[in-house]
C-alpha cells in the first residue's frame, strides 16, 4: 500500500479515494474507521492494529491535530512493542509512507478531517 495523497477530508490509496476516517495496512485498508470517544484514540478503536502487531503505528491526529493520544494507550502501545509516531495527517501519511519504504511493518490510522 501507498498512500497517493490526502487534502481535508479525503486520502487517496493506491490510486482509491476515500472520504472517512481510516486504517492503512500494508496489504489493505479499513476504511470507515470509528473511535469510541471521537477525537480520543482508546485501544478499543486499535483491535485491528493491535492483532496485526506492527513495528510501527502511524498516527494521523487531523488535519489541525484535534485527535489526541491518552498516555495510557501511547503505554500500552509501547508496551506491547509497537513505536507511536502522531503528527497532524498531512504530515503523518508521508511518514506513513517512508517507513513502508524502510521496509518496516507499519500500520497508519487516519483521522481526516479536524
Amino acid at each position: 500500500m501507498r498512500i497517493d495523497s490526502y487534502t481535508f477530508g479525503s486520502m487517496t490509496v493506491d490510486g482509491k479515494m476515500h472520504t472517512s476516517d481510516l486504517i492503512v495496512f500494508p496489504d489493505r485498508v479499513s476504511s470507515s474507521w470509528w473511535r469510541v470517544e471521537g477525537h480520543s484514540l482508546c485501544m478499543e478503536d486499535l483491535t485491528e492494529v493491535t492483532g496485526y502487531a506492527p513495528d510501527v503505528l502511524i498516527v494521523g491526529l487531523g488535519a489541525s491535530g484535534c485527535m489526541n493520544i491518552p498516555s495510557a494507550t501511547r503505554e500500552k502501545l509501547e508496551n506491547a512493542g509497537i513505536e507511536v509516531i502522531d503528527r497532524n495527517t498531512g504530515e503523518a501519511w508521508q511518514i506513513f509512507n517512508e517507513k513502508i519504504k524502510e521496509g518496516k511493518k507499519v500500520v497508519g490510522a487516519f483521522h481526516l478531517t479536524c
